[in-house]
């Protein structure tokens, strides 16, 4: 029988490891970046052209290599800090397994300048596709630089299935910005296409954080925790209650000085702030773990962003009570300031001062309800409030009322039959406003539904998706060469940016301007809100600006096939009123008649039911049971 089992050559394994390894840009930046910092780099240059499939190139001060270092550095397996098999449990730096420089230049064409404080030449390589071109002496500074040009160029698929430039920038950021969080004493600099996006000094952690997120609400008034145990030793920061919001970006863990992602400590952070948050917002926090090496194993994930604890539950322990600790200190802490003015004035008296009660004077006669200078009445005036409530009131009257204002033919209106035709039969589009037949028989639950009855049962409108949906569709219509009506600030704001979010709402500023939000780009990653859109419900510009960028950052990956939809579907998301929001009956007749004339009124743009009739025969199951 023929043999068919061979070993495979190098550069095809080097190939099949970069799946694993080199993802996309950013995993090159990471790799890069931590073999920097384990080289002892105070400086490191990250320089990105082509949202990193022209040139990712990282230039650090770091100790350098030697000649025959350098060459060896590219080969599988190779590697600076790993001995024996006992090296494994016994790490305390980024990269060990020899695997990412072999990956890398598998699939892209890398030049290396390196020198070492020992050597007056340094060494050029040229590496394309796991194959050395050239190897030369250099003259370069103490330090490496590695370039990684065109990559996956030899791996076409791969290659058209990067995201767009705003999307994997983005994905850039979030690595630096791991590792700029795990080394605030190192010096990072970002630059983009030629031009600094972001430089980041060396710092304190505080520092650091604060220069970061620079202009975000979730990282202000940060509460310090800290406690050391024989398991594990923790500090950091959370963010104050207040200050908590939607987004769930600035969550960071890291366990001797790396970033991890872990649901199971997540928990114990958000535990913490139980009864202290409402539902859907997010504190932020930058927990930073010191656990003896033998007692983790960061070697679970390809790209080693788990990391699996023996003392798990010990430390999840640990985590809520030091955290909630840190919460009630700072909930419990006075607030006086002494140094404010209008202090409280106690006046000096004489020993010989004779001290008397104060006198209160009390009007028996005061009544607040009544209106100034309104004589007061006796008890029953509560009464005439409850006068014909029962038998008058709009909502109770029957549908076979002989009321001329409330009766239409056979006691149905129009917009029952529009919308029962439209959910049960799916029958063809109706645009009409509401019919007079509906004025008055309309009123809210809870602040979120409004209920109006209908020939067959009850139909429940959920107002904030009713509301997306009326705005989605008139933004689509705005994209596609209308015009939203705009409202100019008279105090333009500014508003501060991450780059990656800076540079995703410049890339789609001439769509905002046709939905009525003009921004303007103002220099150092921050815009210029000119004008808001009239239907913006008065909402704050930077709320605004924070709603649209986390709506669409989580639908990033359908942003490039379908543009229209996500940008009109995130505005209406940030525009929407909310539940909680008490309307008046004529909005919610407004809203209604709009919600009519929409193409596909029964569901919200991300495809959840905006309206649904209870049928009379659910009420009889109900009531007859």
């Amino acid at each position: 029988m023929q043999n068919i089992i061979q070993l495979l050559p190098d550069s095809v394994a080097n190939q099949i490891a970069a799946g694993e390894v080199v993802q996309r840009p950013s995993s090159v930046v990471k790799e890069l970046v931590e073999n920097a910092i384990d080289a002892g780099a105070t400086s490191v240059n990250i320089i990105i052209k082509g949202a990193g499939r022209t040139l990712v190139q990282v230039v650090d001060n770091g100790c350098g290599m030697s000649e025959v270092d350098a060459r060896l550095a590219f080969e599988r397996h190779a590697t600076s800090k790993i001995r024996a098999a006992a090296d494994l449990f016994n790490l305390h730096s980024f990269g060990f397994r020899g695997e990412a420089l072999a990956s890398i230049v598998s699939v892209a064409e890398v030049e290396v300048k390196t020198r070492t404080s020992g050597d007056d030449a340094g060494t050029r390589l040229v590496i394309n596709g796991s194959e050395v071109q050239l190897q030369e002496p250099v003259s370069c500074p103490v330090g490496t630089s590695i370039a990684v040009k065109n990559l996956f160029y030899n791996i076409p698929v791969r290659r058209k299935f990067l995201k767009a430039d705003s999307t994997e920038f983005r994905h850039i950021e979030t690595e630096l910005r791991r590792a700029a969080l795990c080394h605030p004493e190192v010096m990072f600099t970002l630059w983009k296409d030629g031009s600094k996006e972001l430089e980041l000094p060396s710092a304190t952690l505080k520092q650091r954080i604060t220069t970061l997120f620079a202009g975000a609400k979730n990282v202000k008034g940060l509460i310090d925790v800290s406690t050391k145990t024989q398991v594990v030793s923790l500090h950091g920061f959370v963010a104050a209650p207040e200050n908590a919001t939607k987004e769930q970006d600035k969550q960071f863990l890291f366990a001797n000085g790396r970033y991890f992602q872990s649901g199971y400590f997540r928990s114990a952070v958000l535990r913490a702030y139980e009864q202290l948050l409402p539902q859907g917002v997010y504190p932020s926090y930058f927990i930073y773990f010191e656990v003896a090496p033998a007692g983790i194993d960061v070697n679970i994930h390809p790209t080693k962003t788990e990391i699996k604890f023996e003392d798990e539950q010990v430390i999840w322990q640990i985590l809520h009570a030091a955290v909630r600790e840190s919460i009630g200190k700072y909930t419990l802490a006075p607030t006086i300031n002494f140094e404010s003015a209008g202090l409280i004035n106690i006046p000096a008296l004489r020993r010989d001062t004779v001290a008397s009660a104060p006198q209160v004077n009390v009007d028996p006669t005061y009544n607040p309800f009544r209106e100034q200078g309104e004589k007061a009445q006796g008890p029953r005036e509560w009464q005439k409030m409850y006068d014909g409530l029962a038998a008058d009131h709009p909502f109770f009257r029957s549908e076979n009322s002989k009321d001329g204002e409330n009766s239409g033919s056979g006691g149905e209106s129009k917009d029952s039959v529009i919308i029962e035709s439209r959910i049960n039969s799916d029958a063809e589009e109706a645009s009409a406003p509401a019919s007079p037949a509906l004025q008055g028989k309309i009123f809210q639950l809870k602040a979120r539904y409004i209920l109006t009855p209908v020939k067959s049962g009850l139909m429940v409108i959920d107002q904030p998706r009713a509301h997306q949906r009326v705005l989605y569709e008139e933004l689509l219509r705005n994209i596609d060469g209308g015009a939203q009506p705009a409202q100019q600030e008279l105090f333009p704001q500014a508003v501060q940016l991450s780059p990656a979010d800076y540079n995703l709402l410049l890339g789609i500023s001439e769509e905002l301007l046709h939905m009525g939000l003009e921004v303007r780009d103002f220099g150092n990653h921050t815009v210029v809100v000119q004008a808001m859109p009239a239907v913006a419900q008065a909402k704050p510009p930077a709320e605004l600006i924070e709603e649209l960028l986390l709506t669409l950052k989580s639908e990033e990956k359908s942003l490039q096939e379908n543009h229209r939809h996500v940008l009109a579907a995130s505005m209406a998301a940030s525009m929407a009123i909310r539940a909680g929001k008490a309307l008046s009956e004529e909005e919610m007749h407004n809203l209604v008649a709009r919600l009519l004339s929409c193409s596909s009124p029964d569901i919200s743009p991300d495809g959840k039911p905006a309206m649904l009739i209870i049928g009379v025969e659910e009420f009889d199951r109900k009531f007859m049971k």
